[in-house]
């Protein structure tokens, strides 16, 4: 059935339908969307004899992937970038040991970066790994790449690495898809003992030697094996309008020079830019020279014989990838290997962006000036200008005012012209005035005449109004007031807390390390307090090892864990404190405290983040404890719960200091200079939007002369004093989940948790939309 997706839907479904058995990975953007469309089709039937699930962390999914690959199961890996760095320890020796059924790596490249820490590039992670590389160019071509890629994992028992970016994870295309799909059936035998799987030194040098001789013969699939050859595709096209066509069809079509090399949706950037630019030098009576196209989408190991054979009789190759200078660098070893006559430009000499997210309008206008400076005849004309042998037409005299006059192939300033500024051409009334290609493409493709000219404001990113995070950030902060401290940050929503006026995040490597990156600055500088915040996600994911090594060496650090019930950051998807799994089963969850004081932290303490007063209190309780200890700031987060009523500012009360703003960053409070007030007067009021106010309250505790009205947290809980983890004499029984807070004065919902065996802590929190979150799997 035909079907509208995204990337990662399509993804999906192809898995599906090659019959993967086993699909887990770790959720992040932009990747997530893989697993929860497999978990989807599960729980409605759609997808039969699948497992999926969200592990702890990337090394968890990978070695569980890797046993069930060991039995003959197709499984799948999903993951971000920066994810791969965590599973590569499994990687690296997965590798060498070699996989049973087939076993694909899906990792999602975020070039920009959109929502990443970094911009590496898998496909170096690739070549380093020794594990076979597929780019798409598109949605429809990754579709087929996933099916392709289970086949070629099991031909050679190698993993095989998935690489799409951003833009392929979510595009949306129609896909025709089989309504069901059941997972392939696993070998009668099973498991079959071997010592090949058991990774001793002398196993690795014999899996080495396998890993290099597969490459060799996986490199010749890439070049000559229709399966995986259709991936490099080699096009061609230019010339005067209707000359390609023509000499074509009477067999004598003029031999390109100069081709272009590109990779992942670089390809098709660089097609539509080659499309319209030939549409618009046709209508300005110019001519695109003949060009060949090589659309790489194996780029490890390369496709060498398909690149030599593309390169023939040309002198120039230009290459656009993102996000490293990856296909570049195969072409410059080509041409030296071969001895090819063939000037590679690229990332690496400047021609293409060194980093980020290519465009259509940067490739064009980048093919216009390489096109320029590589058409002979273009390339003699403006020699002889700049003999003076002919003046220069009015669109290109501030271009060559801007030459150099040398070239760096030795001796003439033709290669310099074509550097001109982009805004060449912009006197002339119409493109046909334009004698050059990059003019034209500047006047026409690159030009955005709906654009603003004037500055933009500045919108940074902030933590949603209503967010627990603001309440325990500012709680700490007061906490710690007059006390030189070092406050380390990790991944999640909660990195925010960096930016003005809450200031709490001077750190953040990647996930887990504010753990104990705290501890490096304990034995530093030890005259200053160090906490460090981390979520409830990965406090899972990767904090326990650091908490562990606090205890055991005595480090004297807190830890504010922000327990918000979910994995916000990435779309709300459950983890181990949740209960919940894809596969629809609810189980008690790990419960923190319990975490924490089986891996040695003597104090532990509770709050409410939106209870202002009782979490300082927490707070400096356990700051003011010497050696590891915890605060636990519990509240859930505000994709689960509904709205309560937006608070209102007291006109008559107001008197414009902007405490309310410049202490807590609110997006829900704003500032407005024209309200007057008999004790604001001219200073202008605060206001609520009520479209944005959650109701927390937290706003009622910071202003100082009780302006704003409203409950005071959920539930109205009053402050009081701080509650300290008291562990169960047994802990490790399997009943309801212990109290773990004593507040009968207030019972106050989020600063307990009671509840059944089953029960999310969302819903043991009170939070009314987790009970159908989790009816329905954990899937938001």
């Amino acid at each position: 059935m035909k079907k509208l997706l995204m990337g990662n839907e399509a993804f999906a479904h192809a898995a599906l339908e090659a019959g993967v058995n086993v699909v887990a990975g770790y959720p992040g953007t932009p990747s997530s969307e893989l697993v929860e469309t497999v978990a989807k089709l599960h729980a409605n039937g759609a997808a039969r004899d699948v497992h999926v699930e969200w592990s702890t962390n990337e090394k968890a999914s990978l070695e569980l992937l890797a046993g069930a690959s060991y039995c003959g199961a197709r499984v799948l890996f999903t993951c971000k970038q920066v994810g791969l760095n965590v599973a590569s320890d499994a990687l690296m020796s997965l590798n060498y040991v070699g996989v049973g059924g087939g076993c694909v790596l899906f990792v999602a490249d975020d070039p920009g970066p959109i929502s990443s820490q970094t911009e590496q590039d898998t496909r170096r992670f690739g070549a380093f790994a020794k594990v076979p590389v597929l780019d798409p160019s598109s949605p429809d071509e990754g579709f087929a790449m996933m099916k392709a890629a289970f086949e070629l994992s099991e031909r050679y028992h190698t993993p095989v690495i998935l690489r799409p970016t951003t833009r392929i994870n979510h595009a949306s295309t129609f896909f025709d898809v089989a309504g069901e799909t059941c997972g392939r059936a696993l070998p009668e035998e099973g498991f079959q003992k071997d010592p090949k799987w058991v990774i001793f030194p002398k196993r690795a040098y014999e899996g080495h030697g396998e890993i290099n001789r597969r490459l060799a013969q996986i490199a010749w699939d890439f070049d000559h094996d229709p399966d995986f050859a259709r991936f490099n595709q080699v096009i061609e096209g230019g010339g005067e309008c209707g000359a390609a066509e023509r000499d074509a069809a009477e067999g004598a079509a003029e031999a390109p020079t100069v081709g272009i090399v590109t990779g992942g949706v670089s390809t098709a950037y660089a097609r539509e830019a080659l499309s319209l630019m030939e549409a618009e030098a046709a209508a300005a009576g110019l001519a695109v020279p003949r060009w060949r196209l090589l659309a790489v989408g194996t780029p490890y190991p390369f496709p060498a014989e398909t690149a030599a054979a593309f390169a023939e009789g040309l002198t120039d190759v230009i290459v656009f990838e993102e996000l490293d200078s990856v296909l570049e660098e195969e072409m410059l070893k080509l041409a030296g290997a071969r001895h090819l006559p063939l000037r590679v430009h690229g990332k690496l000499t400047g021609a293409a962006n060194d980093r980020g997210e290519n465009t259509t309008e940067n490739i064009a206008g980048r093919l216009g000036r390489f096109f320029d400076r590589t058409n002979s005849e273009w390339l003699a004309e403006r020699e002889n200008q700049l003999l003076g042998e002919n003046a220069l037409p009015p669109c290109e005299e501030e271009a060559a005012s801007t030459c150099s006059g040398k070239s760096s192939l030795g001796g003439t300033a033709r290669w310099a012209v074509p550097f001109a500024a982009e805004s060449a051409c912009e006197d002339a009334a119409s493109p046909s005035h334009c004698s050059s290609l990059a003019a034209l493409v500047a006047r026409t493709i690159g030009a955005n005449h709906l654009s603003y000219e004037g500055s933009l404001p500045v919108r940074p990113p902030v933590l949603c109004a209503g967010c627990p995070h603001r309440g325990s950030f500012y709680a700490v902060k007061q906490a710690l007031r007059g006390r030189d401290a070092v406050l380390c940050g990790d991944i999640g929503c909660y990195t925010l807390g960096n930016a003005a006026p809450l200031d709490a995040v001077d750190t953040c490597l990647c996930m887990g390390a504010g753990i104990t990156m705290t501890q490096g600055f304990a034995v530093a500088e030890p005259g200053k307090k160090q906490v460090a915040f981390v979520g409830d996600s990965t406090f899972f994911a990767s904090a326990m090892t650091g908490i562990a090594n606090a205890v055991y060496n005595g480090h004297d650090v807190t830890f504010a864990i922000l327990d918000n019930a979910t994995t916000a950051m990435t779309g709300s998807q459950p983890h181990p404190g949740t209960g919940v799994t894809l596969m629809g089963e609810k189980r008690r969850p790990i419960v923190i405290e319990e975490v924490l004081h089986g891996l040695g932290v003597q104090h532990i303490g509770f709050a409410n983040p939106h209870s202002l007063e009782s979490s300082v209190a927490a707070a400096q309780a356990a700051i003011d404890f010497e050696g590891p200890s915890a605060i636990i700031f519990r509240a859930p987060c505000i994709q689960l719960k509904k709205p309560d009523a937006p608070v209102v500012i007291n006109a008559e009360a107001c008197t414009g200091c902007k405490k309310c703003i410049t202490s807590i960053g609110c997006p829900g409070i704003g500032f407005d200079e024209a309200r007057r007030g008999p004790k604001s007067k001219e200073r202008g009021q605060a206001f609520v939007d009520a479209s944005l106010c959650d109701g927390c309250g937290l706003c009622t505790q910071v202003c100082p002369f009780d302006a704003i009205q409203g409950a005071v947290g959920f539930g109205g809980a009053a402050p009081v004093e701080p509650a300290v983890y008291a562990p169960d004499p047994d802990p490790f029984q399997t009943g309801s989940i212990p109290r773990v807070l004593v507040d009968e004065v207030n019972d106050c919902q989020e600063t307990e948790l009671v509840g059944q065996p089953d029960e999310t802590p969302g819903a043991a929190l009170g939070a009314a939309e987790a009970t159908e979150a989790a009816e329905e799997g954990g899937i938001r």
